[in-house]
């Protein structure tokens, strides 16, 4: 089994580069399943109906996001009813939402579990008690996929070593930069710390330069808008064995388009 893990969609730029792009790769690749996060997929903040059900035609099988997914309050009145859009497991149980979810391919159980990191990011639960309670729970999945929303690399690493063998797939996801250290863990788990941005290639991550430079220059306050131009399309493609559910390879996707 094929699985395609797509790195945060930012803005038009970022769903235009889905709906040229994902298709085609899917076919060419022989993909069978296909996360994306989304969180950013609506003028960089959170997603609205609209966007979610074109990332859905298009084949993303299911969306997860992370700390913007409410920025858009429209969210709060849809996402109780889409399952397969994701929104942080460790997020107070107060908001609507799932943070997990079980879609069935090829005759596999495919879950994908959406958590949050805690360091330098919005206040969320801990992700290792909520970790231990979904797997105390032993929800009926064959391949488990975790998209981990982390602006720290070490606590993105610490967390996918600590369950190592018990994940079939563990990907970073937040800081728009994709890294270069996908491999498979001791124990058998894919892992990378971040997918990276898919969204305007000619931005800081995914905003326009000249917007993040003067705030940066001048500690002004300054509204960052997407950026245009060009794209990139990032992501990973993971192969599972179809017998022992566990991944054999996983690879860096980076599209300059």
């Amino acid at each position: 089994m094929k699985i395609l893990m797509i790195g945060d969609i930012f803005g038009e730029v970022g769903r235009k580069a889905i709906k040229k792009n994902l298709p085609q790769l899917i076919q060419k690749q022989k993909i069978d399943f296909v996360v994306a996060n989304g969180e950013n997929a609506t003028h960089g903040k959170s997603i609205i109906e609209k966007h979610f059900q074109e990332l859905k035609a298009l084949g993303v099988d299911v969306v997860t996001s992370g700390n913007h997914i409410f920025k858009q309050k429209s969210v709060l009145e849809y996402i109780q009813n889409e399952p397969t859009l994701l929104r942080p497991l460790n997020m107070t149980s107060y908001l609507p939402g799932h943070g997990f979810c079980v879609v069935e391919k090829k005759h596999k159980r495919v879950g994908v579990l959406n958590l949050m990191g805690t360091s330098f990011m919005d206040h969320v639960n801990n992700p290792y008690e909520a970790m231990d309670q979904f797997l105390k729970q032993k929800k009926a999945y064959d391949i488990l996929l975790i998209d981990f929303h982390a602006e720290a690399s070490a606590e993105k690493m610490a967390f996918a070593w600590n369950y190592d063998g018990q994940v079939t797939a563990f990907v970073g996801t937040h800081t728009h930069v994709q890294t270069a250290d996908s491999r498979l863990l001791p124990k058998g788990t894919a892992y990378i710390t971040d997918l990276g941005m898919t969204g305007p290639y000619n931005s800081i991550i995914g905003a326009n330069p000249e917007q993040v430079i003067h705030k940066e220059k001048t500690g002004l306050p300054s509204r960052f808008e997407p950026a245009s131009g060009p794209a990139q399309f990032c992501g990973v493609i993971i192969e599972v064995d179809e017998k022992t559910n566990q991944a054999t390879k996983i690879e860096n996707l980076f599209l300059h388009l």
